[in-house]
């Protein structure tokens, strides 16, 4: 179970939120879209507990699966030692996988068409040393879509870990801290995560299906649930492509294509309330908020799974909502929990509507996604040892 943040961040930031006296913003909605039915079926449309007793989501890499990453990345290793903008237009075929490739091809179709995500176990950090093991992962990502940039810098690796803030300064974002993250989504169709150290305690790896929560909502609250299909704005937490507003606004559920789509952040949607153009949280907002959230917490929902030392999770966005318990951390720097994330843009991914652009820069598959840099800035940043 997932117990709820106690930390007070997102209590204070709700309070702030009610607190508010600035005009409200405009009626939500006042009718589902054309076509959306009351419940969605599907395997994507999971409950946690059910989907524990099955298993069968996590998969392990065979010693000669091992090997033949090691070998794909050790050239690419050197190269990026060398310049760190030498992956940037890496693709399959500069990364041959021939016994891995169809096993993450299915992995891909999984995340795509089915439950959502997956978990490889098993990718040999000990033996192979951080760098290695960020190639291997980075190269074995390409084959499941195209990286995106993650922050501003341009960074297409990520680095989860806690390096003392806090998501009181609304510049920061809340994976560079040790807090509970709390259900949301990351801004790409996929997020991939490498574990390379856990923590002392703590950090456990939690999902919900949004299929599951749209299906709850409309069941217990239809009146909540119709509000969640209009725009809310969201704060970029001070990485604003040019010409943008410091928040996006969109809807958190989007019903498009035949699809059910969705993109949440409860923190940044509160804290986007700290500008003065941004559309006013009404009561009702914040109730249907505030139920969405307590559906999220829900054990009858969600998932919750310890991610080991060389284990990789995938998970697709658009149909699930991610978490991280809160942790402490090893008092040595070498033993201190440490994550790569990748967020990639696979090709076959579904049609979104056109208001993602307005996070994702573009809405065509395998191009879209990513924190507003420019294709081609992207910069790979290993792990110091």
């Amino acid at each position: 179970m997932v117990p709820p943040a106690d930390d007070g961040v997102v209590s204070r930031a709700r309070q702030d939120a009610r607190e508010l006296s600035l005009p409200a913003a405009e009626s939500r909605c006042d009718e589902f879209p054309a076509g959306l039915e009351a419940r969605l079926e599907g395997p994507s449309a999971w409950y946690g507990p059910a989907l524990a007793a099955r298993g069968g989501w996590i998969e392990r890499l065979l010693p000669a699966e091992q090997d033949e990453l090691a070998a794909a990345a050790e050239p690419w290793l050197a190269r990026v030692e060398r310049d760190a903008r030498a992956l940037n237009e890496l693709t399959p075929a500069d990364f041959p996988l021939p016994t891995v490739a169809p096993r993450v091809a299915r992995v891909t179709e999984e995340l795509l068409q089915g439950r959502g995500f997956a978990l490889l176990r098993g990718l040999p950090i000990e033996r192979w040393g951080t760098r290695l093991s960020a190639v291997a992962f980075y190269g074995l990502g390409v084959h499941i879509g195209r990286p995106r940039t993650q922050n501003a810098q341009g960074h297409l690796l990520g680095h989860v870990r806690d390096v003392g803030l806090n998501s009181d300064d609304p510049n920061v974002r809340i994976y560079q801290t040790h807090e509970r993250q709390t259900f949301h989504t990351d801004s790409a169709d996929v997020v991939g995560l490498l574990c390379l150290q856990t923590a002392k305690s703590g950090g456990l790896s939690a999902l919900v299906s949004s299929v599951t929560l749209y299906n709850e909502m409309r069941a217990r609250r239809p009146d909540l649930a119709r509000r969640l299909f209009a725009p809310f704005a969201t704060d970029r937490r001070g990485e604003v492509p040019p010409g943008a507003n410091p928040y996006f606004t969109i809807p958190i559920f989007n019903w498009h294509e035949g699809a059910l789509s969705a993109i949440y952040q409860r923190q940044y949607i509160d804290s986007a309330q700290r500008f003065a153009d941004a559309p006013r949280l009404t009561p009702a907002d914040i109730e249907a908020l505030d139920l969405l959230d307590a559906l999220t917490d829900d054990p009858a929902l969600h998932l919750t799974m310890t991610l080991e030392r060389g284990d990789l999770q995938f998970v697709h966005n658009h149909t699930l909502l991610h978490d991280r318990t809160a942790f402490e951390d090893y008092p040595e720097a070498e033993r201190r929990r440490y994550l790569l994330r990748l967020w990639l843009a696979p090709e076959g991914a579904r049609p979104l509507p056109p208001v993602f652009a307005e996070r994702y820069g573009s809405v065509v598959p395998g191009a879209r996604g990513g924190v507003g840099v420019t294709r081609g800035a992207g910069v790979m940043t290993l792990p110091e040892t």
